[in-house]
């Protein structure tokens, strides 16, 4: 579930299965750091309602709403032009919450000591489900501490991952 290769794909939680989700990162990455802002995630995904393009945002301080709008204009021209899409789809961009989503190889090292929800693609030890501390990254693994001892999850089997209780101020509480 990650792409490994080249130094301009970044290394992503499940955007490897998902073109929809490369391209769009492609495409807003260079935007959101040209405007100040962290891309922390991207999700494109069936829902009752329809499809739904979910775009996460972070800076220093916290994302404001003028920020998300103007993320929203200039990336709905860019995803007009660059991407290629038979379906129709609703595009929400927000500040990524209490609820941080760790996709970037980094976000598991940045938030080490920091509680997390992980669920893998395939079970490790018959389970998909880990709550945990971060313990940081070694190698191409992420390194969490749960129940009783410290588990080692490979990036590429992360299909998604969030810190639990997420607060700027104090990321670990």
């Amino acid at each position: 579930m990650v792409v490994e290769g080249d130094r301009n794909t970044p290394q992503v939680v499940g955007m490897a299965s998902n073109p929809m989700v490369m391209r769009v990162w492609q495409l807003a990455e260079p935007l959101c750091l040209g405007e100040g802002l962290e891309l922390v995630h991207v999700e494109y995904q069936r829902e009752p309602g329809g499809r739904t393009l979910r775009i996460y945002l972070d800076k220093p301080g916290g994302v404001s709403l003028d920020d998300c709008v103007n993320i929203s204009r200039q990336l709905s021209d860019l995803l007009d032009v660059g991407l290629e899409t038979e379906f129709s789809y609703r595009m929400e961009v927000s500040s990524p919450g209490a609820e941080r989503p760790l996709g970037k190889l980094g976000d598991f090292e940045r938030f080490r000591g920091c509680r997390a929800k992980i669920r893998t693609a395939q079970p490790i030890d018959g389970r998909k489900n880990f709550t945990g501390t971060l313990e940081g990254i070694v190698g191409p693994a992420v390194l969490l501490t749960v129940d009783k001892g410290t588990i080692s999850i490979t990036l590429a089997d992360i299909a998604k991952a969030h810190l639990i209780h997420y607060n700027g101020e104090n990321p670990c509480l």
